[in-house]
C-alpha cells in the first residue's frame, strides 16, 4: 500500500528569523517563480502520494490555508512548540484516526517529510514510496554514503512513532529496525531552509 505523506510544517524556524516574525515556509524560493517553501515541499509529495497530511501549529499565519488549497489534509498540533517529535506523533495519529475526507483505509505506512525541504526531486519520493510498499520496515534515501530525508516507515514502526514527543525526532527508531537504503541522485535530500541564504538552491 502506498504510504501516507506526513509533511511537518509546525516549526518556528528561529534560525531563519530569531524574532519569529517571519515564517520561512511562506518565503518565496529564488528562481521558483514566486513559489513558497511550503508549496514547493508539498507539491512534490502530492505529485506522488494519494494522501498528504500537513501538520501545522495553532497560529494560522497562512501556512494551513496555503497547504489546504493545494490538496493537503491539514491538522493542527496544539503541542507543536514541544518539538518535532510531538508534531510527528500527532500527524501519524491523525492519519490513523481521520479518513473522513479521503475514501481510503487508515494509514499503514508513512513517508515523513519536512516542510522546509523544497528541493527534493519527485523521483526520490517515488522510489521511497515503492520501497515501503514493497515491504521495507524503514526506507531512507542515500547519496554519496550519506542518509537524508524524507524517510519512510512501515506498520511495524507505528508504536514507536506514536510514542515520540518533545523534540525527539524519529532518528532513534532507525536504530531499532533494519533500514533499506535507497540510492538517489538528489542533493535535495540534504537541503533544508535554515537561513535566508538557503532559499537559493545549491548543487
Amino acid at each position: 500500500m502506498t504510504p501516507v505523506g506526513i509533511l511537518l510544517a509546525a516549526g518556528r524556524g528561529r534560525r531563519f528569523d530569531p524574532s519569529g516574525s517571519i515564517n520561512k515556509l511562506l518565503q518565496p524560493l529564488a528562481g521558483g517563480g514566486g513559489e513558497s517553501v511550503a508549496v514547493a515541499s508539498a507539491r512534490t509529495l502530492l505529485a506522488v502520494l494519494s494522501r498528504v497530511i500537513a501538520v501545522v501549529r495553532p497560529e494560522d499565519d497562512g501556512v494551513a490555508k496555503t497547504l489546504r488549497a493545494l490538496g493537503c489534509d491539514v491538522t493542527v498540533c496544539l503541542e507543536a512548540d514541544q518539538g518535532m517529535g510531538a508534531s510527528l506523533a500527532h500527524g501519524v495519529s491523525y492519519s490513523v484516526r481521520h479518513c473522513v475526507s479521503h475514501p481510503l483505509p487508515a494509514a499503514q505506512s508513512w513517508l515523513i517529510a519536512l516542510g522546509d525541504m523544497p528541493h527534493l526531486k519527485r523521483s526520490t519520493i517515488q522510489v521511497l514510496a515503492i520501497a515501503v510498499a514493497d515491504g521495507a520496515v524503514i526506507a531512507a534515501p542515500i547519496k554519496d554514503g550519506r542518509r537524508g530525508n524524507p524517510v519512510g516507515f512501515g506498520a511495524a514502526c507505528l508504536p514507536q512513532l506514536l510514542a515520540l514527543g518533545g523534540d525527539e525526532g524519529a532518528r532513534r527508531i532507525l536504530t531499532l529496525y533494519p533500514v533499506t537504503e535507497v540510492a538517489v541522485d538528489d542533493p535535495g535530500i540534504f537541503q533544508d531552509i535554515d537561513r535566508p541564504a538557503d532559499l537559493t538552491p545549491t548543487d
